[in-house]
């Protein structure tokens, strides 16, 4: 089962928890209101998510449970990915998603001399590419004060499988826009590798000029255009292309701190699976995007901000691009 229809799944759970505003997940009599032990009611959730949600090989397993204000806060593992939910004590009631009425403030980044920027995309995503877009006007102005770095999500087992989506036969490296952004990830890792002054104006060139279907075909131009040297990109691609995807997809399947988990489920860390996500100094950023947010933002990481944290970047407008891919 793909992590699409995976979390198809979950959010069906999600709406129908909305609509009926509770789950009734088990139709016996209610159990006394003396409780039911942690071990008891996790295991009452995960059978039933098990039973009337999944099929196939994909199961729910639980990781977490522990009391948190008067009812069971437990995380579930589906797919390799988690997700918060609780149940009352009684184990007759189960809510897919808390809501929290007293919200803690977005975590603070923690603050370096050059604060990381880490923005994970798929190179055809128009919502990454949005984010692109945004993110380059503050690298313009912050220059070499922070480190930007540009990362790619990938997937495992995903549609179609090779050679449609995924570089190798395995299926362990898949792109969602087809086999083409697959090949774009990894020249614009090339050139992050071996000309990463040429980086961005390449990025934004290929989002302009180029699609999913087409870019094989059109990227030799481009590049030749901005200085880069095209057969130094082939031969990276030919015998660096496995390192470079093992290693972006180690990024993604790290374990990230999130500035607001009320954002995330619940969940306090979680790996980058939705294009764009930005990561500073190791925290998921969750707040609006645009330019001026996204400086202020990496700016707020620094020990002692620079003076170009005082103005105001090009492009700042928030053009509303709350979607994501993934």
């Amino acid at each position: 089962m793909t992590k699409l229809k995976i979390t198809i799944i979950i959010e069906t759970i999600i709406i129908l928890a909305l609509i009926g505003a509770l789950v009734f997940f088990l139709n016996s009599p209610k159990e006394p209101k003396t409780g039911l032990s942690p071990d008891e009611v996790s295991q009452k959730v995960v059978n039933y998510i098990n039973e009337k949600f999944l099929t196939g090989d994909t199961k729910a397993n639980l990781v977490s449970i522990e009391e948190k204000g008067g009812v069971y806060a437990l995380v579930i593992e589906i797919g390799g990915k988690e997700y918060a939910s609780y149940a009352t004590k009684d184990g007759n009631l189960l809510f897919p998603e808390g809501i929290n009425l007293n919200p803690p403030k977005p975590k603070e980044f923690p603050k370096t001399a050059n604060p990381d920027v880490k923005l994970f995309v798929m190179s055809f995503c128009p919502f990454g590419n949005q984010a692109e877009e945004m993110l380059i006007p503050v690298i313009n102005l912050l220059k070499d004060k922070a480190n930007f770095e540009l990362h790619y999500i990938f997937y495992s087992n995903y549609a179609s499988g090779y050679p449609d989506y995924c570089y190798d036969k395995e299926n362990k490296y898949c792109s969602m826009h087809g086999i083409q952004e697959l090949h774009q990830d990894i020249r614009e890792l090339c050139v992050a590798k071996y000309q990463k002054d040429k980086l961005w104006d390449f990025v934004k060139e290929i989002n302009t000029k180029t699609t999913s279907k087409d870019v094989d075909s059109k990227w030799e131009n481009i590049a030749k255009n901005l200085g880069i040297d095209v057969e130094k990109i082939k031969a990276c691609m030919n015998n660096e292309s496995l390192d470079l995807l093992s290693h972006e997809l180690e990024l993604s399947s790290n374990q990230y701190v999130v500035q607001e988990p009320a954002k995330h489920n619940g969940l306090e860390k979680e790996s980058v699976s939705a294009s764009p996500t930005l990561v500073i100094n190791g925290i998921i950023y969750d707040g609006s995007r645009s330019s001026e947010d996204f400086k202020k933002a990496i700016c707020s990481a620094f020990e002692n901000p620079p003076s170009e944290c005082n103005q105001t970047v090009e492009n700042s407008q928030d053009k509303g691009s709350g979607g994501s891919c993934g």
